[in-house]
C-alpha cells in the first residue's frame, strides 16, 4: 500500500554480550595456555643449545618444564569439563547418589593432601545420621564428585595451616527457592577470608583474587566456574559467604531423587 513503511527493529543487547564474553573467554584461554608455552619453550631452547651442562641446572630446568606442562593438562582438562558440562547443562540428571557416601569418598581422596597441611577435614551430619546415611540426590556422580573434589581443594589450598575444613549434611527440607525437597551442603575453611567486593565474581572464568598465589597453588581460575556450571545443570544453587580474618564458607542446595 501506498505510504506505508515497514521496520523491524532487533534488539541485538544480548547476542552482544554473548559475542563479547566469547570473545574474552578465547582472550583468557590464549593468555593463560600462552605463559606456560613460552616457559616451556625457552627451557627447551636452552638445553637444546648445549650451553647447560651443569647436571643440577638441568634438573632444576627440567623440574621446571614438568611443572608447566601438568598447569597445562589441569588448564585443558578443566576447559574439557567446562565444555561437557555446558553443552549439557539443559539436561537434568536422574541417577540417585548416596550423598553421604559420595562426600565420604571425596574425603578419604583428598586427606592426604591436608595431612601435608596439618589440617582436619571434618564429615558433620545432622542428628539423624542414620536417616542421612541413605539419603539421596538426583545427580551424575561424576559431575557430583568433581563439585566436592574442587571445594575441599580449594579448602585445603586457600584454608589456614592447622586449621579445620567442615563439610555440613543437613536432613532434607523443603527449599523455597527451588520449590522442591533438598538437601544443604556447605564446606567451610578456617582462611584469611574473602573481601566482599570480590565475591560476586568468583564463579566467573579466570577471575581470581590473587593471580600470583593461585597459580602457586595450581589453581586454573576455572574450579569454581565448573562448579556453577554444574549445580546448575542439577537444578541447584550456590551461595558463597566469607569474613575477612575468619573463613570462607560455600553452600550447595541439591535437590533430592
Amino acid at each position: 500500500v501506498d505510504g506505508l513503511v515497514a521496520l523491524l527493529i532487533l534488539d541485538m543487547t544480548l547476542q552482544r554480550n554473548m559475542e563479547k564474553v566469547q570473545r574474552d573467554f578465547v582472550a583468557n584461554v590464549s593468555h593463560e595456555l600462552r605463559s606456560p608455552l613460552t616457559s616451556l619453550a625457552g627451557f627447551v631452547e636452552t638445553m637444546l643449545s648445549g650451553e647447560v651442562s651443569d647436571p643440577e641446572m638441568r634438573t632444576r630446568f627440567l623440574k621446571i618444564m614438568d611443572e608447566e606442562a601438568k598447569r597445562m593438562s589441569r588448564l585443558v582438562d578443566d576447559l574439557l569439563s567446562l565444555s561437557r558440562v555446558e553443552v549439557e547443562e539443559h539436561i537434568v540428571p536422574e541417577t540417585a547418589l548416596q550423598i553421604v557416601e559420595l562426600v565420604q569418598s571425596v574425603k578419604r581422596s583428598l586427606e592426604g593432601q591436608a595431612d601435608r597441611k596439618k589440617m582436619r577435614i571434618m564429615l558433620r551430619q545432622d542428628e539423624c545420621g542414620v536417616v542421612l546415611s541413605s539419603a539421596t540426590i538426583a545427580g551424575n556422580q561424576d559431575e557430583i564428585t568433581e563439585v566436592f573434589v574442587n571445594l575441599i581443594e580449594n579448602a585445603i589450598k586457600y584454608g589456614k595451616p592447622k586449621g579445620q575444613i567442615s563439610v555440613d549434611i543437613s536432613e532434607v527440607y523443603y527449599e523455597p527457592k527451588l520449590k522442591k525437597d533438598a538437601h544443604s551442603i556447605s564446606v567451610k575453611d578456617e582462611g584469611p577470608g574473602i573481601d566482599l567486593i570480590h565475591i560476586p565474581r568468583l564463579t566467573e572464568r579466570f577471575y581470581r583474587i590473587d593471580t600470583h598465589r593461585s597459580r602457586e597453588q595450581g589453581g586454573t581460575g576455572l574450579g569454581l566456574a565448573i562448579v556453577k556450571h554444574i549445580v546448575n545443570r542439577h537444578r541447584g544453587r550456590l551461595s558463597i559467604e566469607s569474613a575477612v580474618g575468619i573463613g570462607t564458607e560455600i553452600k550447595l542446595l541439591l535437590p533430592v531423587h
